[in-house]
């Protein structure tokens, strides 16, 4: 398979036209007779293209996922520092409750990384102790 640029169609080469000679200080352009429609062989490759670039965005290499999965054993943490303080002001929110809710449910997908996911792991279990802590019981 030929891979063409996005100014290039798939069909064969045009033969260029002999140049015209144009007076003095007139523009014309060559070989238009009337207005020039796109081709859909164009854009059926250009939308090849956008696809394979889609596909290329998609791909996550490993130190990416690692980082990402450790900026979110930081927000774990940080959010329990917030919840710690929080009950040594006795001034507990909701808001940070609910916070730490979503972060566990973050915490849940595995990195990979069999040292990052038992830190992860070990995060995750102190998460769902203060939640499970902080929740009233249904009766």
């Amino acid at each position: 398979m030929r891979i063409y640029g996005p100014n290039q169609t798939n069909g064969p080469a045009a033969a260029s036209a002999p140049r015209r000679s144009a007076a003095a200080g007139s523009f014309t352009l060559e070989g238009s007779s009337g207005t020039a429609k796109p081709s859909a062989a164009a854009a059926a490759s250009s939308v090849g293209g956008l696809d394979s670039l889609l596909a290329l965005q998609g791909v996550e290499d490993s130190g990416e996922r690692r980082k990402r999965f450790a900026r979110r054993g930081k927000t774990a943490l940080d959010l329990l520092d917030e919840l710690k303080a929080e009950l040594l002001a006795a001034d507990l929110r909701r808001e940070t409750l609910r916070r730490l809710q979503g972060t566990l449910a973050e915490l849940t997908e595995k990195s990979g990384t069999p040292g990052l996911d038992e830190v992860l792991g070990e995060i995750e279990l102190r998460v769902a102790v203060e939640l499970a802590k902080r929740t009233p019981k249904a009766a």
